[in-house]
């Protein structure tokens, strides 16, 4: 029998399939009654699967990451897509196949590496282009960058979207820099490759994405200021040492590129590089989250998307029959 994804569902139909357990909440509903709301994935999308009149007793060895078979279903609740569960077992992993619930880029990870080196490899700056070698050849770093996803559930949240995000950028810097003679080409350019390497360490993807710990306790941007600091050391032992005001900018702009201190950054950004970097990043992962919000939306009969709390709005689709 054929494997039901997500993204297949429809309202009303009734489905038994196996799922990752992405989150798992144990909540009250208006009576005071206890419910399980389980956010089920695979890789074409997730769906919150409610199971009712249920106690923690009953649901304790259910935990965030097994996989599940679930029974319920499907119906739209506000415009989303949920399922009513009447029943959730945990199944070994032995028994699945893991690539049906990881996401993965569309592109090619290998040619997008290939790009990301031939660009970085054009910088004009021995110094620069050195320490962005002493990245590129370095295989562990190169091996996570190829599987790493940006993010758990907001922009490019799939495996080797890391990847395919800086190299998106990489192309829009290269081409709005011209504009700008006050905006260095070689630190844009190696500033949009370092923002968030960082990543590589502070999500964990083997199999649901996760925060590890030191993830959860550090975040991206120190780590990756570390993992810079690990590389400029290496660069001048190799005698091509980065300049004290260059490895400044650098460090900044990973600092500063979310833009604001309400979204995790601990400084401003405070030179021409970095607000570019923070303006084009936020182009890319906008577009990126907005652009999967209308692809998984199940309901089509609607010109919008749900209300979405982590954006704040509901996304225009446009009507099916002026596209045709």
């Amino acid at each position: 029998m054929a494997r039901r994804y997500i993204n297949e569902i429809a309202d009303g139909e009734s489905i038994e399939e196996t799922y990752v357990l992405a989150d798992r909440q144990l909540r009250a509903n208006r009576n005071g009654d206890m419910y399980l709301l389980a956010d089920l994935r695979d890789k074409t999308g997730s769906l919150h699967g409610l199971l009712w009149n249920i106690n923690e007793d009953l649901v304790s060895h259910i935990q965030v990451g097994d996989y599940v078979t679930v029974k319920g279903k499907a119906q739209l609740y506000n415009g989303n897509l949920q399922m009513i569960l009447s029943r959730i077992e945990v199944i070994s992993e032995e028994s699945v196949d893991i690539t049906e619930f990881q996401a993965g880029t569309n592109q090619d990870v290998d040619q997008l590496f290939q790009k990301l080196t031939e660009v970085l490899g054009t910088l004009e700056d021995p110094s620069l282009r050195h320490l962005m070698q002493c990245y590129l050849t370095d295989e562990s770093i190169s091996a996570q960058l190829k599987q790493a996803p940006a993010g758990i559930k907001a922009h490019h949240a799939y495996l080797g979207g890391l990847l395919e995000h800086i190299v998106n950028l990489l192309a829009a810097a290269d081409g709005i820099v011209g504009l700008y003679p006050s905006v260095n080409r070689d630190l844009l350019l190696a500033g949009v490759f370092l923002h968030d390497l960082g990543k590589i360490r502070e999500l964990g993807y083997d199999g649901t994405f996760v925060y590890t710990d030191e993830g959860q306790l550090i975040g991206h941007l120190i780590i990756g200021i570390e993992i810079l600091n690990e590389k400029l050391a290496e660069a001048a032992e190799t005698g091509v040492a980065v300049s004290e005001e260059n490895v400044l900018r650098l460090k900044h702009m990973i600092a500063s590129h979310h833009g604001a201190y309400e979204y995790g950054s601990p400084k401003l950004p405070m030179t021409p590089e970095a607000i570019v970097l923070h303006h084009l990043d936020n182009i890319d992962a906008k577009v990126n989250e907005f652009t999967a919000l209308i692809e998984s939306d199940p309901n089509r009969n609607s010109s919008w998307t749900p209300f979405n709390p982590r954006i704040d709005r509901k996304i225009f689709k446009g009507n099916s029959e002026s596209d045709s």
